[in-house]
């Protein structure tokens, strides 16, 4: 089992009994999302967004146009750090004070550098892609030069990590376990819903086996 080197900026300080630094499992919620926030300083300012992500090993990709402001801050600091977060449940508790979520929450932080090889630009974008959705890349026309030459793509190196993760029900206090008030957890999750077609598709063009997969498994 290999963990994530714990530091003074990897270590999880408040509720260490739910810390996770090995790195298959950090990489499990990673790969278990889409969306990360993003946090960096503009002119002076700190800012925190949601970008969509792909992940290859310990490399994570950006990508948005060449005058993108949140990038260019991240390449000119050098370093970034991002946060993927899943709710899986309300914790409905008898006093207000504990009431919870579960969750899986991942936070990286690593350093930055812009890809400039067409090559490399190319397996980014194809990692980000199959990351959104598996078999997508060949289901779609090749990427136009002008298009690449539009994109910027930044990679982060992961170079630590650590996670949080709450799977646990309600925590009341004894005194309150014989209280007439109704306690427990509303589960909650992401699904896919049936695939819509496009209203200009033609209409002798199917959904793809991959489409369809992904909602079989995500429905």
């Amino acid at each position: 089992m290999k963990e994530y080197q714990k530091s003074k900026i990897n270590r999880v300080k408040r509720g260490q009994n739910r810390a996770v630094y090995d790195i298959e499992k950090i990489n499990t919620i990673l790969d278990a999302g889409f969306i990360g926030f993003v946090s960096y300083v503009y002119e002076g300012k700190a800012i925190s967004l949601p970008m969509a992500y792909g992940r290859k090993e310990d490399k994570i990709y950006l990508h948005s146009s060449q005058a993108n402001r949140m990038l260019l801050s991240l390449l000119e600091a050098g370093e970034m750090s991002m946060t993927v977060m899943h709710l899986d449940a309300l914790v409905l508790a008898r006093s207000g004070l504990h009431h919870s979520v579960n969750y899986r929450s991942a936070t990286l932080f690593g350093s930055v550098k812009k890809i400039e090889n067409t090559k490399e630009k190319e397996a980014a974008l194809y990692s980000f892609m199959e990351h959104m959705m598996k078999g997508r890349w060949d289901g779609i026309r090749p990427m136009k030069p002008e298009e690449l030459d539009r994109t910027l793509v930044v990679e982060m190196t992961i170079e630590t990590a650590s996670a949080k993760v709450r799977d646990v029900g309600v925590n009341d206090e004894p005194e309150d376990e014989n209280l007439p008030i109704w306690a427990g957890l509303v589960p909650l999750k992401q699904i896919a819903l049936p695939p819509i077609s496009d209203e200009n598709l033609k209409e002798d063009i199917q959904i793809p086996n991959h489409v369809i997969e992904y909602y079989n498994m995500h429905k």
